[in-house]
């Protein structure tokens, strides 16, 4: 990261920052100014703040912020797995998409993940439909699986699916 910003764990006074954060980059109008939008895939919400809550705080995991003068501009949560760590909720402030925010976190993530909790592997999982989404990790060295599971249709906490076929695939990238 550069000095203009910096890396820390987040708090539980952040909370209602990242989900905002986190709604920007992936739901409604406001999204549709960055690359990672799923306006298209979903309406509703990402997130809420129960669950960013229980992200920051659960005994297992943590949540990784990147902090500028104008505030908190991108996130991610590491969870220890049995066997590997997963890694969700990447969010990057929609006018700062395309900028190498979102790739200088994701290695941040990385070596957090290996440094701190000695994890071999990282794996996520991503909605199928996002080609652009699954290219991009991919030029970051990670490898589809093709282990697929279900989008959690009727779970409105998770969003409104637009469409019948919306699933994850899982995603991983040896750490070692």
């Amino acid at each position: 990261m550069t000095s203009a910003r910096t890396v820390r764990t987040a708090r539980p006074a952040d909370v209602t920052a990242l989900v905002d954060l986190v709604e920007s980059a992936y739901r409604g109008e406001r999204s549709r100014a960055g690359w990672t939008t799923e306006a298209d895939l979903l309406a509703g919400q990402r997130t809420d703040p129960d669950m960013v809550a229980e992200a920051v705080s659960g005994p297992d995991g943590t949540v990784l912020v990147v902090e500028d003068a104008t505030g908190i501009v991108a996130c991610c949560h590491l969870e220890r797995r049995d066997d590997h760590v997963y890694f969700g909720m990447f969010a990057v402030t929609p006018g700062r998409q395309g900028g190498g925010l979102g790739r200088d976190l994701l290695a941040e993530a990385e070596r957090y993940a290996r440094e701190q909790w000695h994890g071999g592997e990282l794996r996520m999982t991503v909605i199928t439909q996002r080609a652009d989404l699954i290219a991009w990790y991919e030029r970051r060295g990670y490898v589809r699986t093709g282990e697929l599971s279900p989008f959690p249709y009727g779970d409105e906490r998770f969003g409104v699916p637009l469409r019948p076929d919306l699933a994850f695939e899982t995603l991983r990238k040896k750490l070692g």
